[in-house]
């Protein structure tokens, strides 16, 4: 079974426009807006209620392994998570799973799928030989098409939450000799 928590936290990843690092107490503001808003949500079950969030965000967001803070400029753009067996999915017990929530004005940039690659990498280096695996919404046209990109394959299909969801795996990644 994976663990992130051996190799956590890293440094800082730096990609060509983006920083992955921990959650700061700056980005709570952003971490609000992130929940709360519908398009983001859409697919997740729908936002959060604004003040409900104000009320319960703590002042530093919550830190634990393989939370990702995806920082454009200076400012946060979205959230990259790998989660170990989280318990909400049969298929994916004891393996790394893959998720990412970005505010509205960052989609259609390439944001995701470079903030992604580059979680991806860390992991890679970090538990070569682990796979991967994401579930997302059939419905969720960009999603899926950002896990094929980044080299999941779908291997089933199932309801969940009043949907059809979509189960991919990524093969694991073995250090080159």
């Amino acid at each position: 079974m994976t663990r992130l928590a051996a190799a956590w936290p890293p440094a800082p990843i730096s990609t060509e426009r983006l920083v992955l690092r921990e959650p700061e107490a700056r980005d709570r503001a952003a971490v609000i807006e992130l929940l709360a808003s519908p398009g983001v949500n859409a697919y997740l079950g729908g936002p959060r209620p604004l003040d409900e969030l104000e009320r319960t965000t703590p002042g530093t967001p919550a830190r634990r392994p393989g939370l990702f803070v995806v920082e454009l400029d200076g400012a946060m753009i979205g959230q990259v998570m790998l989660t170990v067996d989280s318990g909400h999915l049969p298929q994916a017990a004891g393996a790394a799973e893959l998720g990412y929530l970005f505010l509205p004005q960052a989609w259609g940039r390439g944001y995701a799928a470079e903030a992604c690659a580059a979680a991806l990498g860390w992991f890679d280096a970090a538990h070569p030989g682990e796979p991967v695996v994401l579930a997302t919404q059939t419905a969720n046209v960009r999603s899926t098409r950002l896990a094929a990109k980044l080299g999941f394959t779908e291997t089933e299909r199932f309801e969940a939450h009043g949907a059809e969801q979509s189960f991919a795996v990524r093969p694991p990644v073995t250090p080159s000799g």
